[in-house]
């Protein structure tokens, strides 16, 4: 039960503001309670905050100034302030900062009317046409059932917000008052799932227990592609329900949520509430407030979702939890399948982490016995497992300027004359990866990176994938000036759609990549017309890897299975592990057996092996134990420092002062190295400077390194960031 201050008791409160510690403030009349969403002063401003417990006592109470006023909506849960306070420690973040990851409801604090006035797309046309006005109405096509403030809508087409209060004299924007913050519909748990196969039932009911058992818990439920594990996590879901708790699911890619939503409908009678960057303004602050109550009882989302004001949280499930887009790797540096973990821990509730190819992290828990796991081993129905056959690029002839061998050229030939789909997979955005000037060989490089500036020839620009900085296509060379020397180097998607283009040249081509999309929506809408027969080839990047259905695709071409092999990360294997079973795994789904080629100059690689056998336990093991053997995650503990700076010696000044300075790490047994350049050297015009730190597995890691980061004097002109675990090594 939350403390409840009198009015006029010293209380702390927590604001978003970048300050080392919560303040004291004076209770307001009527008092207020621990979890209090609060308006208080600051300097001639006024700022929110959470009202963090007991003040420090550092000042006289009449000194104190008055906190301004208690927000209308329920108080901030006791275990989620527990969680931000542990997550806060965990990744080293100031908590002001976590703290704001909990405060991201647009128009909280505003005193909220009973109705809102939206914005959607109407049925008249506008009496005249100007640029902006088809601004307006292009995001109005592309989203036709989303309603809109008219700031937001005017945002995101990049006008002012009269021209859409113009547009509605017309008819072609439709203008309505909906009651703000109206109630979810409600979920029907009980209403009749999917029948369920034995092994599913049986899992189905491990989690179901679970739930009952109450208190915290985490299964790793593993099944091999078309298993069915959405739906035996969405039985425990429907039992979260029935107890009266709230569950979350989350999603590693915006795009699945279209099929996904479909499915939590079909089961549910209902879809659930939404939290991703595809939805507007004024459903993220609903989804916000009808968490924060408990109404909302099921969210599907992103990795931001776990910071919701849950009132009564039960389940979390991640689905591909191995994915790397779980990892936020800018601004609070944190993995959403850890701070599943951590938050369930804090709720008292049950995690569900789901793969098809498991993390080798959340594989070795469940070897020790921290997680509990659940093994579906066979596919749905009467799917099978695709047959996956490797394809030596050193025995085949392939002309120049080409990469699809004939081996793949007459498999793909035989799908498209029994009318079903292939899929063409290269984990390379843009047309090609390289930009050279055949006059003086310099490749077209970014101005602000250490990178190269990718051709994106649908969009006629360059793009740096580091920064998002982009320029024109050059008519000339940038360095030497000559015309017409400007050569493409290598393959990305858009180059290599243009090559299935000149081999079937009567396919229907679709590209899926998520540069060439404007929004969430229009993918969204690209899956589903691709999964209902609107194209015969599938080109596409690792997007097309993470859980779409799409029934009609039989056959599965990787272009180059050997590209995530290169370099030195030590993930490197276990990701193309992954990412070559989860793309083959899109062969195949429906009652037509699939098959997988993968290109490679590299058959005998171990990976590559590993892959083609299908011994993913195997491949687990042999990895688990290189990684035992060099103290690496998860059998040692981890974390890369990043020094950004202008100027490079300032960089490596305070890089090479913190390596001088290492006695708080030596004391827990922790290894430095470096400073060296970052792989990436410079981005955004700043140099970057990469320190690692390796530890034992138990080491108090954070507190040392804390102590090691605090005795130092950081120029101001330096950033410095700490990321715990890392997944990116760049």
């Amino acid at each position: 039960m939350a403390k409840l201050h009198p009015p006029g008791a010293p209380v702390a409160v927590l604001t978003t503001q970048p300050l080392d510690r919560p303040l004291d403030y004076r209770a307001p009349e009527g008092g207020v309670q621990d979890g209090a969403f609060v308006e208080v002063p600051l300097g001639p401003r006024r700022v929110l905050g959470v009202v963090w417990g007991d003040a420090a006592g550092d000042w006289p109470v009449e000194k104190l100034r008055p906190v301004g006023r208690v927000l209308d909506v329920p108080p901030m849960a006791d275990a989620f302030r527990a969680f931000i306070e542990r997550a806060a420690s965990y990744t080293l973040t100031p908590l002001p900062a976590m703290l704001r990851l909990g405060l991201r409801s647009p128009g909280l604090g505003a005193e909220a009317p009973g109705t809102r006035r939206v914005y959607a797309r109407g049925q008249g046309a506008p009496d005249r046409a100007t640029a902006a006005r088809d601004k307006v109405l292009a995001v109005l096509r592309d989203r036709p059932d989303d309603l809109f403030a008219a700031s937001e809508l005017a945002d995101l087409a990049g006008v002012s917000a009269g021209v859409v209060k113009g547009l509605v004299a017309s008819g072609a924007v439709a203008e309505r008052d909906l009651p703000r913050d109206a109630d979810f519909p409600a979920l029907d748990p009980d209403r009749p799932g999917h029948p369920l196969a034995a092994d599913q039932e049986t899992a189905a009911d491990a989690l179901r227990d679970a739930l009952r058992g109450g208190g915290y818990g985490t299964t790793l439920l593993r099944g091999v592609t078309g298993s069915g594990k959405t739906e035996v996590y969405l039985e425990a879901v429907a039992e979260a329900l029935r107890m009266g708790r709230q569950a979350l699911v989350l999603l590693p890619e915006i795009a699945l949520s279209a099929e996904f939503l479909t499915r939590v409908e079909a089961r549910f009678g209902a879809k659930p509430a939404e939290w991703h960057s595809g939805v507007t303004q004024a459903e993220r602050r609903r989804t916000w407030a009808k968490t924060a109550s408990g109404q909302a009882r099921l969210i599907v989302g992103a990795r931001s979702a776990l910071f919701l004001p849950f009132r009564d949280l039960g389940l979390i499930v991640v689905d591909e939890e191995h994915d790397t887009s779980y990892k936020q790797e800018d601004g609070v540096l944190y993995s959403a399948r850890d701070m599943a973990v951590l938050r369930a821990s804090c709720e008292g509730a049950q995690v569900v982490l789901a793969s098809a190819t498991p993390s080798l992290e959340s594989w070795a828990n469940a070897e020790l016995g921290k997680y509990r796991r659940l093994d579906l081993t066979s596919r749905f129905g009467e799917a099978v497992l695709p047959r996956l056959t490797a394809v030596d690029m050193r025995g085949e002839e392939v002309p120049g300027g080409r990469w699809i061998s004939p081996t793949l050229r007459t498999a793909m030939q035989a799908r498209l004359a029994r009318g079903e789909q292939s899929l063409i997979f290269l984990n390379r955005r843009g047309y090609a990866p390289v930009t050279l000037c055949r006059a003086c060989g310099q490749q077209v490089a970014c101005h602000q990176c250490d990178a190269r500036m990718v051709e994106h020839r649908f969009l006629k620009r360059l793009m740096c994938h580091q920064c998002g900085e982009t320029a024109p296509m050059p008519e000339t060379c940038p360095s030497c000036g000559v015309a017409g020397k400007l050569a493409a180097v290598g393959p990305g998607v858009e180059r290599m759609a243009e090559e299935v283009t000149a081999l079937f040249p009567e396919a229907r081509v679709a590209i899926l990549s998520s540069d060439l999309f404007g929004s969430a929506r229009a993918l969204k809408a690209k899956v589903e017309e691709i999964a209902s027969g609107g194209a015969d080839i599938i080109v596409g990047t690792q997007i097309v890897a993470k859980g779409h259905n799409f029934p009609r695709l039989t056959l599965v071409g990787v272009i180059d299975a050997d590209l995530g092999l290169q370099g030195s990360d030590l993930r490197a294997a276990e990701r193309t592990f992954q990412l070559m079973r989860q793309v083959s795994g899109r062969a195949g789904r429906a009652d037509v057996p699939g098959e997988a080629l993968l290109q490679t100059f590299q058959p005998e690689h171990p990976v590559i092996r590993a892959i083609l056998a299908g011994d993913e336990e195997g491949f687990l093991r042999e990895e688990a134990a290189q990684r035992r053997a060099a103290g690496v995650p998860p059998y040692g503990r981890m974390a890369g420092i990043v020094i950004s700076d202008p100027d490079a010696a300032t960089a490596f000044e305070l890089g090479n002062t913190l390596a001088r300075r290492a006695e708080a790490l030596e004391e827990i047994g922790a290894e430095v190295y470096g400073p060296a350049p970052a792989p990436i050297a410079r981005i955004r015009g700043r140099h970057r400077v990469r320190l690692l730190v390796k530890a034992p597995r138990q080491a108090p890691i954070q507190p040392a390194l804390a102590r090691w980061v605090a005795g130092v004097d950081v120029p101001r002109s330096c950033r410095l960031s700490i990321d715990i675990d890392p997944q990116s090594f760049l």
